[in-house]
Order: structure tokens, then C-alpha cells, then sequence
């Protein structure tokens, strides 16, 4: 088990890069996260490997580190009322002509959630030839390849009706006898899928998004990362966009924000 203090050093580190609280009850989960890499790296004392990757300036194994300890749990069409609130807004944005969507999963993990906005668009809007884009971004480089790859197990459909996996999924056996679905090409070609430090805002985005889902991230964070990441995406919504966060999240503690609360876990900015 990791000591106190190399721990606090790690804690220390981890909040100033990433804006994450690590808290003493993660200690268990980080000592046996970090000692995976220790062994990859043939290091053996902890305070040894947290001196090697605040030294190491190629950031590799910082990157590292960042995959080691995050914890993506997600699937498709998770939180579904915020996916039928959306089809609201993109059929309302559809009957008064608009042509062009910009939609940002900040927290886009394997994939899912940015998958199931297309799916989302894609049923509100058919095959016709609109100008969509989608950006998924998370700190992970090992779920943004998850992403690029499109892949998923039958774990990850238990939320997918079959109808939905008909239309945008392909499904075969693998060598190991285990089911797999591929994403449909109609739906990558939506995507863009970025590495990014929610912590450090501006972020280089043009913006005037129409849309923002950030779930299940900022508890996370405290207080001065979040109000520094709410307002970055309130700079980032066009007039009218919307905000996700998570069903476990809010912004009624943070007084310096200008979003209006539409329902549970969704804002707008007017």
C-alpha cells in the first residue's frame, strides 16, 4: 500500500494537472492502479515512480498515469430522459430550418455517449444530407481509441433496442466466441474524437456549440474547477444551447454562472 505522504504527493499532483480530488478512500484503488505501471516500468517503491512522472517531460507517463487511475463507467443511452429531451430539441431545431449542428460529449469515455447523440440526431434527422459534427474529448487516451475503434460487446447494447442495433450496428463473432458490434461508418464519419484536459480552460474550440454533455465529471472536481469549466461552456453555447450534466450533479452551489435550469441536470443559456 502506498504511504501518506507519497500519497499526498500524488493527490497534490493529480489536482494541480487534472483539477481531480483524490480522496483517502481511493488510496486502496490508486496504490493498486499505480503498481500496474511500476511493474511496466520495473519500478519498485511508489514515492519512486510519483518522482519519475513529475520529472518526466515527454508527458508520456503522465498520460499514463491518467489512464491508470480513471474509472469509465458508462453505456448506451445512459440517463435516457436526457436523450429524449435532446430529439425535443433537435426536432425543434429541425422544424425552424436549421442546417448545421455542433454537439461537444466532454466526457466521451468508450464512445457510448457520443455514439447515442448520433444515433439520437441521425433518428430526429434521417438521411438527410445536414452538416453535423460531434466531439468527444476525455483525458484517457485508452477509451479515446476505444472510441476510434467503434467496437463494443454485448454488455455494452444491454440499453439498445434492437431496432437501433439494426440500423446502426454490425454485429459478428469473434475468435473467442464473443459477440461484437460495429458502429456503423454513417456514424463515425460524424465524429471527432479529441484528447483534453477539462481542468484548464480556454479550451481551442471556436464554439458557438448548440449543445454540451458533461456528465458525471464535475463531481470530481471542486468548487474553482467547476465554476472555471461552467463558464468556459457557457462561452463556448451559442444563444439558446443547452447544457447536460450529470443526474447526480448541479450548479446550485456555484453563484458565478448564467444558466437558466430547464429541468433536472439540464440548463440553457439564453
Amino acid at each position: 500500500m502506498i504511504d501518506h505522504r507519497t500519497f499526498k504527493r500524488v493527490q497534490s499532483f493529480i489536482y494541480n494537472e487534472v483539477g481531480i480530488n483524490l480522496t483517502e478512500a481511493k488510496k486502496a484503488l490508486v496504490s493498486s492502479r499505480l503498481r500496474k505501471r511500476m511493474i511496466a516500468l520495473n519500478i519498485g517503491e511508489y514515492k519512486d515512480y510519483i518522482h519519475f512522472v513529475e520529472n518526466d517531460k515527454s508527458g508520456k507517463e503522465i498520460v499514463q498515469l491518467f489512464n491508470a487511475i480513471s474509472t469509465n463507467v458508462t453505456h448506451f443511452f445512459r440517463e435516457n430522459d436526457h436523450f429524449i429531451k435532446l430529439t425535443e430539441i433537435f426536432r425543434e431545431a429541425h422544424k425552424n430550418g436549421a442546417q448545421k449542428y455542433r454537439i461537444w460529449s466532454a466526457a466521451s469515455s468508450s464512445g457510448e455517449e457520443p455514439f447515442s447523440i448520433a444515433m439520437t440526431i441521425k433518428e430526429v434527422l434521417g438521411n438527410k444530407n445536414f452538416d453535423v459534427k460531434i466531439l468527444g474529448t476525455d483525458i484517457s487516451t485508452k477509451v479515446l481509441n476505444m472510441c476510434l475503434k467503434g467496437e463494443y460487446t454485448e454488455k455494452n447494447m444491454e440499453q439498445v433496442s434492437s431496432k437501433i442495433r439494426m440500423k446502426y450496428f454490425t454485429s459478428y463473432m469473434d475468435s473467442n466466441n464473443v459477440m461484437r458490434y460495429q458502429i456503423d461508418d454513417s456514424l463515425k464519419r460524424m465524429m471527432l474524437f479529441k484528447r483534453l484536459n477539462l481542468s484548464k480552460p480556454p479550451f481551442p474550440m471556436k464554439g458557438n456549440l448548440d449543445v454540451i454533455f458533461c456528465r458525471n465529471v464535475m463531481i470530481y472536481f471542486d468548487d474553482i474547477v467547476r465554476t472555471r469549466l461552467i463558464n468556459e461552456f457557457y462561452r463556448l453555447l451559442k444563444p439558446g444551447g443547452y447544457l447536460f450534466v450529470g443526474h447526480s450533479e448541479s450548479l446550485a452551489g456555484l453563484k458565478d454562472h448564467n444558466f437558466r435550469l430547464i429541468k433536472a441536470s439540464v440548463y440553457k443559456k439564453d
